[in-house]
């Protein structure tokens, strides 16, 4: 909706509004098809959650390489260029913005396979898969689409043969001329001041504080810890087993369920239920907090595993299970997939860029800002929610979602503004070189003789 609010603002066409809304939903038909064969193929193990991050992503930068290539064309339609004619100039100028953005959104997607959570290897390649169907679709249906439609494209406006005067842009863009250095310095201040505060990111894994409280489980969840430890719902299983298979010394089971009992975060440990052929043996533990609580993950990953650990009995091993320590494990992994796939997206990036910009120096500048915009966004959502609203904590996946988007879009505008900024200088350029050859090629003035 907001979507089509902001075209029909900006063109004043219900064709133009519409368009985003159709192109997307036929790509996310096809990339949905594609992406359950790529399911079957190669075992990416995606699931239907995938879907709505899709929409989401796919709303937002088919919308944005329709644009581009909607406003370069209504620039040429401008010029006096016929139909057919802006098509090819729109797509000859916008073309390659377009592709390289995809390709670099592409690569930071796909730079998701390096995780080591299959949920991730899963999302990496599916939104990759969707953005180059996205990124043909705007190279070809939507330019054959204005094609056919010509300029009754932009019924029942016509004020798209007007250049609008966009005063505040215009003062903008001749303030930022006149001080460049003034401008970015506050507006890389601002972002990292704001980024300073994704230092502060902490992340929660406690999915029933963001339950609505008059729902039932919530109430449930409620009642049961008024009568009873708030880890009695869910007891986290601990597993003695045998090293070397032999059966294992029940007389030590008592001093191990004792270490366990003392461990921080423990309210009682329920008597150890051996297996059947006596290799094993199962102790499960009432938490003192619940256990999809943050405190439950940070007991369990902490003091119970060691307590666990230093406790076991020569030539046996104990494991923590439970929902506390898969938590637990995640956010390890978690943890070690952002020191390796943040790196790896913005070394890619950075190439593309280069071969796009055919410079050394520009894409480190865009690859900070970029950096500079997922901190920032990171760092006020941690100013929001845990800040002022006094949240304890957000959910574990934020940074990879915020990475997802920040990337996607804030490389597309990056790549739109430079590749404009390209076109403009060597075309001022080219300009000021003709100039100067009509300049040289005028013949002189013969001087008149003196009296």
């Amino acid at each position: 909706m907001l979507i089509v609010v902001l075209l029909a603002l900006i063109f004043r066409s219900v064709i133009i509004c519409l368009l985003p809304v159709l192109v997307v939903t036929l790509v996310s038909m096809v990339a949905n098809g594609m992406i359950g064969w790529a399911n079957e193929l190669f075992d990416l193990k995606a699931d239907p959650s995938i879907e709505t991050i899709l929409i989401v992503v796919l709303y937002g930068i088919g919308t944005d390489y329709i644009l581009f290539f909607l406003f370069r064309y209504r620039e040429r339609l401008r010029e006096g260029g016929d139909t057919r004619g802006s098509v090819a100039h729109a797509l000859e100028r916008a073309g390659e913005a377009i592709a390289s953005a995809g390709g670099a959104v592409i690569v930071a997607f796909l730079a998701l396979v390096l995780s080591s959570l299959s949920i991730f290897r899963a999302i990496g390649p599916a939104l990759a898969i969707a953005v180059f169907v996205t990124l043909v679709a705007a190279l070809t249906l939507v330019p054959a689409v204005v094609t056919v439609l010509g300029r009754a494209l932009f019924w029942p406006s016509r004020k798209w043969r007007q250049e609008p005067e966009r005063a505040r842009f215009a003062r903008m863009g001749d303030g930022l001329g006149r001080r460049p250095g003034v401008f970015a310095a506050v507006s890389g201040l601002v972002l990292a001041a704001l980024a300073v505060f994704a230092l502060g990111f902490n992340p929660s894994f406690d999915f029933n504080s963001s339950l609505p409280d008059d729902v039932e489980s919530t109430e449930a969840l409620e009642t049961f810890q008024e009568h009873f430890a708030d880890g009695a719902a869910e007891p986290v299983p601990v597993l003695l087993s045998s090293e070397d298979g032999e059966p294992l010394d029940q007389e030590q089971f008592e001093a191990f369920a004792k270490a366990l009992g003392e461990a921080r975060g423990v309210d009682s440990v329920y008597p150890a239920q051996p297996s059947e052929d006596g290799t094993a043996a199962l102790f499960s533990l009432v938490l003192e907090h619940d256990p999809v609580s943050d405190q439950a993950l940070e007991d369990v990953k902490g003091p119970i595993r060691d307590a666990a650990h230093g406790a076991a009995p020569d030539g046996t091993e104990a494991l923590v299970g439970g929902t506390p320590s898969v938590f637990a494990d995640l956010q390890d992994a978690m943890e070690r997939d952002y020191s390796v796939v943040f790196p790896a997206a913005a070394l890619v990036i950075m190439l593309i860029l280069a071969l796009l910009l055919r410079s050394l120096v520009a894409p480190w500048y865009l690859m900070a800002a970029v950096g500079l915009g997922f901190g920032a966004t990171l760092g006020a959502t941690v100013i929001v929610f845990q800040h002022v609203q006094g949240e304890p904590g957000l959910i574990f996946m934020l940074p990879i979602y915020i990475y997802l988007f920040v990337t996607a879009l804030g490389t597309d505008y990056n790549i739109l503004m430079i590749a404009r900024l390209r076109e403009e200088g060597a075309r001022r350029q080219d300009a000021a070189a003709r100039r100067r050859g009509r300049r040289s090629s005028t013949p002189a003035r013969p001087s008149r003789p003196r009296a």
